[in-house]
Parts: C-alpha cells; sequence; structure tokens
C-alpha cells in the first residue's frame, strides 16, 4: 500500500487512529507487505472461560486463530495480541499448551478472573506487531547479582523462557508481589520450587 492510501486510512477511514498506523508501521517493518485489512482486522467472538491448573483461559475460535497465523507469519512460539475483553482494552500473548492454543485471562484483564469460571465472554481479538521488549525487573537484576548459579541457568535458558519469567515479574503490580516473586524466579531457576506454572527451568 503506497503511503498516502495510508494515511487516508489514519485520517479519514472510521478504522484510522494513531495506533492503527503505528501497527501498520510495525508491520511494515518486519518485511511485509501494506494491505488495508491489516489496518482492521480486530476478530469479535464469544467464549466461555475455563481454567486449566490456576490459569483461567478461553479458547480462541479456529478460524480467528488461522487469521492470526496468517497476520503474525508464524503459527508457533507466543503470538502477541490485544483486544477487548467486555469492552476492556488488555495485551496479551497467545499459547500453545498440551496441544490447544489459549487466550489466558488474567485478573488484570477480567476482575476476579478465577472465580468467574463458565461466563461467557465478548471478546475481540488481533496480532500486535507493536515491539513489546520488556527490561528485567532491577530487583531481579540485584537477585541475579546475589545469585550466580541462577544467573547462570537463566542466561542457558532459550530466549522465550527468560521472556516469560521478565515479564511475569514485569507485570506486577505491588512491590511486595514482586519481591515475593524474585525469590521465587531464584528458587526456581535452582530447582527448588515451581514457578510459571512449571516445575523446572
Amino acid at each position: 500500500m503506497k503511503l498516502s492510501v495510508l494515511l487516508f486510512f489514519y485520517f479519514c477511514s472510521p478504522f484510522g487512529g494513531l495506533a492503527q498506523l503505528a501497527r501498520a508501521l510495525a508491520w511494515h517493518a518486519r518485511g511485509h507487505r501494506f494491505d488495508s485489512d491489516i489496518l482492521h482486522q480486530m476478530h469479535k467472538f464469544k467464549a466461555v472461560l475455563k481454567i486449566i491448573g490456576a490459569n483461567p483461559f478461553v479458547f480462541v475460535p479456529g478460524k480467528i486463530l488461522k487469521k492470526i497465523f496468517k497476520q503474525s507469519a508464524k503459527n508457533k512460539g507466543y503470538i502477541p495480541i490485544h483486544g477487548l475483553i467486555n469492552g476492556k482494552p488488555y495485551k496479551q500473548t497467545l499459547v500453545k499448551y498440551l496441544g490447544d492454543w489459549r487466550l489466558y485471562v488474567n485478573t488484570t484483564m477480567l476482575n476476579k478472573s478465577p472465580k468467574r469460571i463458565g461466563e461467557m465472554l465478548e471478546l475481540t481479538i488481533e496480532f500486535d506487531p507493536v515491539d513489546r521488549k520488556i527490561l528485567p525487573h532491577p530487583k531481579l537484576v540485584n537477585a541475579f547479582k546475589e545469585n550466580e548459579e541462577a544467573k547462570k541457568v537463566f542466561d542457558n535458558l532459550s530466549p522465550s523462557r527468560q521472556k516469560e519469567i521478565i515479564r511475569y515479574i514485569s507485570f506486577l503490580k505491588t512491590e511486595e508481589s514482586v519481591e515475593r516473586n524474585v525469590k521465587r524466579a531464584i528458587n526456581f531457576l535452582n530447582g527448588k520450587e515451581r514457578f510459571v506454572g512449571r516445575e523446572k527451568p
């Protein structure tokens, strides 16, 4: 798509807006051809909130998954997405676990989500190509300085596993929960307890 057409969508289209423009430019930066559909591919669906272990989630319809795979140009690993859940904006990552792609619904996305299992939710979803690089929380950095063995284990993890730990701690809301989970992460890396739903690193 030419820049003039892209700007038309930004200024004149009902689907326009700075966020949409940013996503389209990010899409282009990843080496993809501009496509007007990329500016407005928010998919709507309804789903029953389920739970696996202690984690609430919903299944995304197969037809929508295929479109997201096409948008993201991949169908493996973690796929960043965003949208609305019951009218509230969210950012999340699609994850494949035990053979199924799941959209995990935490309490930031849906208040008291673990207590709302069985509820029918209204969602929108689309691939989010905007860079989400997250720096480690300062408390985690300091903990690594004091625990060299844990740092070595962390450095040997795959980038996706490293990001999983960094993201989990960075999104915590209180200093108390950060400190508690930094300790859990260090223990996990040292093979002493579970963390982020895993038995071992």
